[in-house]
């Protein structure tokens, strides 16, 4: 079971939850973003921003609740520069100390009231794994309403996103360049006119880009165009229509961009239109 909320107060902030069912591992795909996770088994842990495919291992029934940061937004929340997380699943200790140690608490009262991630008055946006993408610019604004929390006790999910909240308010919000750079090459701008358009040179982006995203802006553009051209393939278009649109040079660039990053060959991941 897995399912996707919107969350107020942070634009483009997803918060899922699934419960595992064992067997094979899940396939996670790269998408720019850091998340918050808490798991019936594991506690509190961070994910980083993965360059590839992760795969998940979860024991039978395990429950995960997560809040998927979009890209840039992660490292004011968490305070911490988001290359130090690339490629890695942090305990949440190791960055917080003692505040997680208080989080944890909360969580543990949160997840013994009941629905873990259940998060009040917010929208469904999916039913499945990446039924979100990576990024949403202006769905819903930094500094909007608070998270509800009300009696009964709150949420697993609803405590995961008050906190969030509560820290990106206390940093002064994200980097506002890091919406900008992936909302241009989410759209599919190049690296050189992005940074043009956001006023940085290719050096000075490239620094930037690992401090908001874990890596630097090609890395993004190639993971931004995988999601584009997955979100397309949902659509009903034919593979070489996707690679068209998406920004590949022909289905053949398309694949092995695909297998790069997911590991498996497009028609793995999404059955054939």
């Amino acid at each position: 079971m897995y399912r996707e909320r919107a969350v107020a107060g942070i634009a483009g902030a997803v918060l899922w939850e699934s419960v595992a069912g064992g067997g094979a591992p899940v396939r996670v795909l790269p998408d720019g973003c850091l998340d918050l996770l808490w798991s019936s088994r594991a506690g509190l842990l961070v994910a980083g921003p993965d360059r590839t495919a992760h795969l998940s291992v979860s024991g039978p029934g395990e429950r995960w609740v997560g809040l998927r940061l979009p890209p840039g937004v992660g490292p004011a929340v968490l305070g911490v520069p988001a290359d130090e997380l690339r490629d890695r699943r942090v305990a949440l200790d190791d960055l917080w100390g003692r505040a997680a140690a208080a989080l944890g608490e909360r969580i543990e009262a949160a997840a013994e009231s009941g629905q873990p991630g259940e998060l009040p008055g917010a929208g469904p946006l999916g039913t499945g794994p990446g039924a979100a993408g990576p990024s949403d610019p202006g769905r819903l604004p930094v500094g909007g309403a608070p998270v509800a929390c009300p009696w009964p006790p709150p949420t697993v999910g609803a405590v995961l996103a008050a906190v969030a909240v509560t820290r990106l308010r206390s940093a002064g919000g994200p980097d506002p360049v890091g919406a900008r750079v992936a909302a241009r090459l989410a759209a599919g701008a190049t690296v050189a006119a992005t940074a043009a358009e956001v006023g940085l040179g290719a050096r000075a982006l490239h620094r930037r880009s690992r401090l908001l995203f874990g890596y630097g802006p090609k890395t993004l553009a190639r993971i931004l165009r995988l999601r584009r051209a997955l979100d397309l393939a949902r659509a009903g278009a034919r593979w070489a229509e996707v690679a068209a649109l998406a920004g590949y040079a022909d289905q053949a660039h398309l694949t092995r961009d695909v297998r790069e990053l997911a590991g498996v060959p497009p028609t793995r991941l999404l059955p054939a239109p």
